[in-house]
Parts: C-alpha cells; sequence; structure tokens
C-alpha cells in the first residue's frame, strides 16, 4: 500500500479549520464503511451456505471468498470519504 501525503491547506480551504474538515471526513468514511457492510451481508445472504460436519474443520466457501476479495479491492472508506471532501462532494452545516 503506498502512502499518499495530504496537503492540510486543502482541508482548511473546505472547512473553517483542519480539525472541522477531518470530523466531516470521518463521519462521511462510517457511512461509507456501513453502506458497505450492508452491500456485503446482502451478498452473503444469496450464496447458499455450505454444509459441514462438526468434526471436520471449517473450510471457507469458495463463493464468499471470492465477494470478500473484490471488496477488499475497494479503495477504503476513508480514502473516499478524504476524496470526495477535497472534491467538493460533501456538504455539511451546524445544528442550530
Amino acid at each position: 500500500m503506498e502512502i499518499t501525503p495530504i496537503d492540510l491547506r486543502e482541508i482548511d480551504k473546505r472547512a473553517s479549520n483542519v480539525y472541522e474538515g477531518i470530523i466531516v471526513t470521518a463521519k462521511r468514511a462510517r457511512q461509507i464503511n456501513s453502506e458497505n457492510k450492508i452491500e456485503f451481508n446482502a451478498l452473503l445472504s444469496t450464496i447458499p451456505e455450505a454444509t459441514t460436519d462438526d468434526e471436520s474443520e471449517d473450510i471457507d466457501n469458495p463463493a464468499q471468498l471470492k465477494i470478500a476479495l473484490e471488496l477488499e479491492q475497494r479503495p477504503k472508506p476513508h480514502l473516499q470519504a478524504l476524496k470526495e471532501f477535497l472534491d467538493g462532494k460533501i456538504e455539511f452545516e451546524y445544528k442550530n
């Protein structure tokens, strides 16, 4: 995994301060992660469970493994959220 530096001045431009931008990004990352979990569980529910004996070892279901690997290839939620924030796709406001 490569390390990409982030210009904090870009975050500061989009929010009143860096910390506010980080909080907005973190909340969006949690939303993305929740959406990914829901999608993963929905995909898993379509796969029939493999029947195993109690004495045998747990054998991974190949279809389940394929879905898990596909989802792992996606960008991480915090990187998606940060990109959305820097692209101006996230709108936020304070509660009154």
